[in-house]
């Protein structure tokens, strides 16, 4: 008995010995989230119950912020704005950048040079890039109108008239699509290829091959562009901002471009309103979280995993 005895006090020594080094080892790295990440966090929720600008104590004034938000107009709108941006550029831009994926999984000659300038246009920043395409979709000699004027179409005021200034927006980000494209070209290199020889024997064309086989083998991916991207769209916020400056206003001709991050930032460092902006970060918090949480609930219908059955 003596002896079990000390093997296992010797155990439980040798473990709590081996807890405080691991503890010693990642100890940076728990200052730096107490610090940096979990403190930031519960001081935005104790603001967003207070009124605070910076220059004076925060004032206790439980959930008016809240009530104030939804009874801002500007609210609605920037969360429409967001909306907007999310719908018509997410979606699209996720089955541009798998076609395009499609196109550069085939075996042509110079493959890897076509990837290599597919790719280039992420590598520019995005305030670059979004100067870029303020010249490009300039009315008077922007290149996008002049190709529009030789294919004798519309050739509408990107930056000054508030029904294309999203658009332009959705334009835009097509261009910047390398990295999911990247991503589902990893995808697609995961596919088994004895399924498509299978399917071929069994008579089945392009469309259904397409259909029953890549896109239920891709779907993980998928799931994680689809839930990235939402994050993303929801905080957009650099381009919209270099594109309203056209207009010389935070929101861009008649607020078209004021997306719920802009308003935000406009909230806590122009007007000071740190309470009413930590607000609208929870509530921006909770938006993306219940979309998240809703795609992963969806996700059993619709996700295939090699290992299940």
């Amino acid at each position: 008995m003596a002896r079990a005895a000390a093997a296992t006090a010797g155990f439980r020594h040798r473990r709590n010995k081996a807890l405080w080094t691991g503890l010693l080892f990642i100890s940076p790295w728990i200052a730096g989230f107490l610090l940096f990440q979990l403190y930031p966090i519960a001081m935005s929720f104790y603001y967003s119950l207070s009124e605070y600008n910076l220059f004076s104590k925060p004032e206790w004034v439980g959930l008016q912020n809240y009530k104030n938000l939804f009874a801002d107009s500007k609210f609605y709108l920037s969360m429409y704005n967001t909306v907007y941006i999310t719908v018509f550029g997410l979606l699209p831009h996720l089955a541009f950048a798998l076609g395009m994926a499609m196109l550069l999984n085939m075996s042509v000659r110079g493959q890897s040079l076509y990837r290599t300038i597919y790719f280039l246009p992420t590598l520019v920043p995005a305030v670059a890039s979004s100067l870029l395409w303020m010249w490009l979709l300039n009315a008077q000699y922007g290149l996008v109108n002049k190709l529009l004027a030789v294919l004798g179409l519309v050739e509408p005021n990107w930056l000054v008239d508030p029904m294309w200034t999203k658009p332009a927006l959705v334009l835009m980000g097509f261009w910047g699509t390398g990295t999911q494209t990247v991503m589902y070209l990893a995808a697609l290199q995961d596919v088994p290829k004895v399924f498509y020889e299978a399917a071929e024997i069994d008579g089945a064309g392009r469309w259904s091959r397409f259909r029953h086989i890549t896109l239920p083998a891709i779907s993980p991916m998928t799931l994680f562009l689809l839930i990235n991207g939402l994050i993303n769209s929801f905080q957009f916020f650099t381009q919209g901002l270099i594109f309203a400056e056209a207009s010389q206003s935070v929101g861009g001709p008649e607020n078209s471009m004021l997306f719920f991050a802009i308003y935000l930032y406009q909230t806590a460092f122009s007007f000071l309103n740190m309470g009413y902006a930590s607000s609208m970060a929870w509530i921006l918090c909770a938006i993306v979280l219940g979309l998240t949480l809703l795609i992963f609930r969806s996700s059993a219908r619709w996700v295939y995993y090699g290992g299940e059955k």
